[in-house]
């Protein structure tokens, strides 16, 4: 059968790469040296088009299968290789045929696992990146993705703040499902453990596991790992309808694990309110960009985030899921945010800036309702903070005058 490239974007200069050469015999002048991880199949870097691709040799219905699982976890907003195509009827200079080939993008300053134990790595950022294979765990399953070889060995890994982000590189064996049962969590969770001890197993031997991490116990501790995150993206929470500052501690719980909420969804019965977080990570700057869209306030990225957490929290008090975004956020302004700031005496603006200002005074609400048990209403909250908060606090101004001028 002749050569056949099938592709999402095709680039023409896909056609001038060697199909013709297996692809362990490939020219080095075309090969880009970027770190590779263990693999069963064959995997190369090429440069095309001034960037780096990802050639890995499979047989081809494999490939199609894992070039369409790709492309729909993509879809979904999920973190993995980006699929670019799979080139079909490979033959060598003799006629026999070759395996097919999936081409991904290459993920910039991403990092096999192996290469990241190699530059010698504290115990707690052994830990860190078990976190971030959690999370991506915990975010495939959410959408209803089976992975079927959970491992260290199938995920790349970027720095992100002091700590990792991962990202799913290697779907062949995956399935997605509308929901996933708890047999089906329990088996990809089961196929972690095994590949985790065994791939620490290995880095020991080796002799790049940090001192103290025992294989075993590390395996199991993504167990716990996962099972605490998946108990808190998920569980239902129950509380009177005077604890409503409960849902601000929920959202406070799942920002610390790297989770944005997007939707709080609301049922209520006799007995109480029933609260289920939709959790969704979102890229940076989203929240800045979501306020201002929202509200015309613009602020930095951990103000707006504060601040969208009110909205939604008012969103959810006032029963208003269901109505435009636009609406409820134009009333949230009007009878939250600014009559707040306004409330604020003349002399004492100059301390900090308004969204700063409205942010502490929730902190100050949050702080007072855990104290308490029970809600504090804002302006009561507004009342304690300038009372006993913001007149110590310098004039932000002086500051910052004072800054420039040492």
């Amino acid at each position: 059968m002749p050569l056949e490239i099938s592709a999402a974007r095709p680039d023409p200069a896909l056609l001038d790469l060697p199909w013709s050469i297996p692809l362990e015999e490939w020219p080095q002048d075309l090969l880009a040296a970027l770190p590779r991880g263990i693999s069963r199949h064959v995997v190369r870097f090429a440069r095309l088009s001034g960037s780096v691709i990802a050639i890995k040799e499979i047989k081809a219905d494999i490939a199609r299968r894992e070039f369409q699982m790709l492309r729909q976890l993509g879809r979904l907003d999920q973190p993995c290789v980006e699929p670019l195509g799979v080139v079909t009827g490979r033959t060598d200079a003799a006629g026999e045929p070759l395996d097919a080939c999936l081409i991904t993008r290459h993920l910039q300053f991403s990092l096999p696992y192996r290469v990241v134990f190699s530059q010698h790595l504290r115990e707690d950022t052994a830990v860190r990146l078990l976190d971030a294979l959690a999370v991506l765990l915990v975010r495939l399953h959410l959408v209803g993705y089976w992975w079927g070889d959970v491992s260290l060995s199938n995920t790349l890994f970027r720095r992100d703040a002091g700590a990792f982000a991962a990202y799913l590189v290697d779907a062949e064996t995956g399935e997605l499902h509308e929901q996933l049962t708890d047999g089906q969590r329990a088996h990809d969770i089961d196929i972690a453990q095994v590949n985790i001890a065994g791939e620490f197993m290995d880095l020991e031997a080796s002799g790049v596991l940090p001192e103290g991490l025992d294989p075993v116990v590390m395996a199991q501790d993504i167990v716990t790992r996962y099972e605490t995150l998946w108990h808190e993206l998920t569980e239902d929470e129950w509380f009177d309808s005077g604890e409503t500052w409960r849902v601000d501690q929920r959202i406070r719980r799942l920002n610390a694990q790297g989770f944005d909420v997007d939707e709080l969804a609301i049922a209520t019965d006799l007995d109480g309110t029933r609260i289920r977080i939709q959790p969704k990570v979102v890229d940076a700057g989203h929240h800045s960009r979501r306020l201002l869209r929202l509200t015309g306030l613009d602020v930095e990225e951990n103000q707006a985030r504060r601040l969208l957490n009110d909205l939604d929290s008012y969103t959810a008090a006032t029963e208003r899921q269901g109505e435009d975004e636009e609406i409820v956020a134009h009333d949230w302004l009007n009878r939250i945010y600014e009559p707040t700031v306004r409330a604020v005496p003349a002399e004492l603006r100059g301390r900090l800036e308004s969204a700063e200002i409205f942010h502490e005074v929730l902190e100050h609400r949050w702080f007072m309702a855990e104290r308490l048990g029970h809600d504090i209403d804002i302006r009561e909250a507004l009342d304690d903070y300038l009372r006993h908060v913001l007149p110590g606090k310098p004039e932000e101004r002086s500051v910052i005058d004072e800054e420039r001028s040492s």
